[in-house]
């Protein structure tokens, strides 16, 4: 890409073969037909069958696959279709699930801009932009999107608003300066770039780069080339298919073996014992408990304005150890609000929140009524009528027009009560904002008084004042006053503030339009510090996530002053923090900077490249990193990052596309409620998965112990079935819906290497099986007196009991059930008189009961089992109280 920016005018409209004038509508389609279209290459939509057969691609998808193609062959057509059933069902979750996220992400976009007045054939028209080429000239004016970018030939008060390219949030004042080559794409102020925004003023503008070319478009091309790290919920769940499918293999190998070699049984009947113990090895139910578990997760997150667009990332946010947020419209408000006034008499600060034109002035005493206060009388009134900017309600927000300095005086002066359409004052002329003098005057009349009012930058407005208000009386400005109220703007500008000075004059009567030299001998009035204010909350969200062990860090395009004043509001940085430019960056060893990307607190002034390498180097350094970003700018670094968390509201189209999380209210508070869920979910995931494996686990040694000890099958392949996926899959359904325990944000987050199982399962495991197994096998054996079928039909009983009591247990390794409180989860309540209800319709009802080849139990029989089935319940919290008391 050619350095326009260092390139005089004349020489780009020689390169570019046009003029001041413009191209020829001949040459402009002539360009067109070699250049292509002025729009950005989106990449193709997958298809809907892709997005389906996607959802098979898992370890523990082909497992089932297996076990249902082996099911088939040995004619076992019912439990092969049943494990048909159940892949499909798991896909057809997913598929939904990724397609109603597709559909969201669908509707938020927008087209970046549809037309443009361009100057063809000499006069000005409205074209498509799309169909603009390299050598159009551009008129731009107050509102209007920039189509392309472009280099500035002509500039009439000309500001832009380019915060979703270069992270900056206050408008930025153009000229036609030509520029040095290594300026940073951020102080390119003889340049506009597509897609950010006119706020005052007119300029003309020769396009050099359309479509993927322009900055936006190079961006969107990176973010193609970029591939996303495999999620660390999508690497667990692989690790735990393998081990899954390790443990079902060795039990059916085991079995086998012992039947075939050592008992000596025939084939046919060693195959369908062989089967048994593959059916009850594999946890045919995991996967759509999986998908289950990350829903519920999901769904939760919503309600806490985290929206997920893929699954595996509800998971994988609760593993983050590195938020990088960016500070504009995520750590603050998005809205600049005057906070101080400073006069000569007193300072005011004022409170409020965003647009909203409600709010208090405070002195360092009381309220106070800022109309019957003379010096701040006149200053609502300069910030009323030198202003051009206006706020428009919506809903229960509001949008503004115009620049958002002026709208920001506007609130200001609506705060203290006035109502610009009932003031007598009028305004005869306007002098607009000048990029040059940093100020903007109005001339105002009331009851044939002429007055004329300025704004502007404090230091220039300061230069133009001879006298400054006091006691409602001018005074003269000595050098010393005007010493103090310089001392007084830099403190306030010191604290991350933008600073104007407000001032006014006499004029005379006959005065009809005001030029910059009427601007002068001013009345100096006041100061005002504005900034975009901190989010509610954002400050406790630190300190929580502090807490929890995730290292909060701020990157942002803006100044660095601007960074650490609002880093210091919100306790983000203490008193030895530290902050780094790109350009300190770059000058560092790749050592160097390594230690430096690992200790530093704001990353400021940083470009798209620099977030990503940023991100890139804390992955290499191990840490799972989330990523905030709401602007183009920050659409490759989401990509890369661990996790992807873009805005709702402010966020760009491309921003979001890059993402997996969406925060609908761009508040960086979600994202600590999305943590907090992510963990709860991943102890969820844990506690299904521990269920499962533990009876699974018990099924497949109960299978393997019977022919070791030469007694009949015990449960058959559908009986394992039920037990694997009603009974199993309505308990895991109830441990899903655990809500988040009270520790769940005050430890550090798991290790990114720990996998889904660990060695706290094993003293569970051991225990649970060992109960299951030693019960199971003896009542088995003790109703073989009275037939195979009622022997099953007990041993059925039995599994299924063990387990609905130890579902209570899996809902917390550590605590009690009655520390956790039995109703805080009421859905294994429910699990637990579903699974009795539908345990018995299945041994009583004559038809349903065949089909399993159940046999009946007197009410005796099957209460006995149950008693003993509880021991299980009672035996574990025994073991969790004397390991708590143990451990202190």
């Amino acid at each position: 890409m050619k350095n326009w920016h260092v390139e005089s005018k004349e020489e780009i409209f020689s390169y570019l073969k046009s003029s001041e004038r413009g191209l020829s509508v001949k040459y402009a389609e002539r360009k067109l037909k070699e250049s292509g279209p002025n729009e950005i290459v989106e990449k193709r939509e997958k298809s809907q069958i892709f997005i389906f057969l996607k959802q098979f691609n898992s370890p523990l998808i082909y497992i089932l696959l297996v076990a249902m193609v082996i099911s088939y062959l040995v004619n076992h057509v019912i439990d092969a279709y049943i494990i048909l059933a159940i892949i499909i069902v798991n896909g057809v979750i997913g598929f939904v699930q990724e397609r109603k996220a597709e559909r969201a992400i669908n509707a938020l976009k927008k087209i970046i801009v549809s037309y443009a007045k361009v100057y063809r054939d000499k006069d000005l028209k409205k074209v498509n932009a799309s169909n603009l080429v390299l050598g159009d000239v551009i008129l731009l004016e107050q509102g209007d999107k920039v189509p392309a970018d472009a280099r500035l030939i002509e500039i009439k008060n000309f500001r832009t608003q380019e915060s979703s390219l270069t992270g900056e949030s206050f408008p930025q004042d153009k000229n036609l300066r030509v520029l040095d080559g290594d300026t940073p794409l951020g102080n390119k102020t003889n340049m506009v770039f597509m897609g950010t925004f006119v706020v005052s003023g007119q300029a003309k503008a020769i396009i050099v780069a359309t479509g993927s070319r322009t900055e936006i478009g190079q961006v969107a091309e990176s973010i193609q080339e970029i591939v996303h790290p495999k999620m660390h919920f999508e690497k667990k769940v692989t690790q735990l298919s393998i081990q899954m499918a390790v443990i079902a293999s060795i039990g059916a190998i085991l079995t086998f073996t012992i039947g075939y070699f050592f008992k000596g049984l025939g084939f046919i009947e060693i195959f369908l014992f062989t089967i048994a113990s593959l059916v009850s090895g594999i946890p045919e139910g995991l996967p759509a408990i999986l998908i289950i578990v990350l829903a519920i997760g999901a769904r939760r997150m919503a309600k806490k304005n985290a929206i997920i667009r893929y699954l595996p990332a509800v998971e994988t946010i609760g593993v983050a150890t590195v938020i990088a947020t960016d500070k504009t419209g995520t750590l603050t408000q998005n809205s600049l609000t005057v906070e101080k006034i400073v006069t000569s008499e007193d300072e005011y600060t004022i409170s409020g929140d965003g647009w909203n034109p409600e709010g208090e002035f405070r002195n360092e005493v009381e309220r106070v009524d800022a109309l019957k206060i003379d010096v701040l009388k006149k200053i609502m009134l300069i910030s009323v009528l030198c202003n051009k900017g206006n706020l428009i309600k919506k809903g229960k927000g509001y949008e503004i027009v115009g620049d958002p300095t002026e709208v920001a005086l506007l609130v200001l002066s609506k705060k203290s009560g006035i109502n610009k359409e009932k003031l007598s004052e009028k305004l005869i002329d306007d002098f607009m904002f000048n990029t040059e003098l940093k100020l903007r005057a109005s001339l105002i009349e009331n009851r044939n008084e002429k007055e004329l009012y300025s704004v502007g930058a404090f230091e220039k407005i300061l230069d133009r004042c001879s006298y400054y208000l006091k006691d409602n009386k001018k005074t003269k400005l000595d050098k010393e006053s005007k010493g103090l109220f310089l001392k007084q703007a830099e403190s306030l500008a010191k604290d991350g503030m933008r600073v104007l000075a407000l001032a006014y004059k006499n004029m005379p009567k006959k005065t009809e339009s005001i030029t910059k030299e009427d601007i002068d001998k001013l009345i100096f009035v006041g100061l005002v510090g504005m900034k975009d204010p901190p989010r509610k909350g954002v400050k406790e969200s630190i300190e929580k996530a502090r807490n929890a062990g995730i290292r909060v860090i701020m990157k942002t395009g803006d100044h660095k002053e601007t960074a650490i004043a609002i880093a210091k509001e919100i306790g983000l940085i203490k008193e030895d923090f530290k902050v780094m430019t790109e350009e300190e960056l770059n000058s560092l060893s790749k050592s160097n900077f390594n230690k430096a990307v690992r200790e530093t607190d704001i990353f400021a002034r940083v470009t798209p490249k620099m977030k990503m390498k940023i991100v890139q180097t804390l992955q290499e350094q191990g840490e799972v990193v989330a990523m905030t970003g709401d602007g183009i700018n920050d659409a490759p670094a989401l990509k890369k990052s661990d996790i992807g968390i873009s805005m709702g509201k402010m966020g760009t189209d491309i921003a979001r596309e890059s993402s997996e999380m969406i925060l609908s209210d761009d508040n960086f508070c979600s994202i600590i409620d999305a943590v907090e869920e992510g963990r709860t979910v991943f102890r969820n995931v844990r506690r299904t998965s521990f269920y499962l494996i533990t009876t699974n686990i018990a099924e497949d040694v109960t299978i393997v112990t019977s022919l070791i000890m030469g007694l009949p099958l015990p449960l058959l392949p559908i009986q394992l079935l039920y037990l694997n996926l009603v009974s199993d899959g309505m308990n895991n359904i109830a441990l899903s819906m655990e809500p988040a325990h009270e520790d769940v944000l005050n430890q550090p987050p798991k290790d990114k290497k720990e996998g889904i199982l660990n060695r706290a399962l094993i003293p569970f495991l051991v225990i649970s099986v060992g109960l299951m197994v030693f019960a199971t096998i003896p009542i088995f054996n003790y109703f073989l007196l009275q037939g195979l079928d009622k022997a099953r039909t007990a041993a059925f009983v039995s599994m299924t009991m063990f387990q609905v009591f130890n579902v209570f247990n899996m809902r917390s390794l550590k605590n009690s059930l009655f520390k956790l409180g039995i109703f805080t989860n009421k859905w294994v309540i429910y699990s637990f008189i579903a699974s009795l209800v539908l345990m018995l319709l299945v041994i009583y009802l004559p038809w349903i009961s065949d089909l399993f080849q159940f046999d009946y139990l007197t009410v005796t029989e099957l209460f006995s089992i149950v008693g003993i089935a509880s021991s299980i319940f009672f035996i574990i919290e025994g073991y969790k109280f004397v390991r708590n008391k143990w451990r202190g």
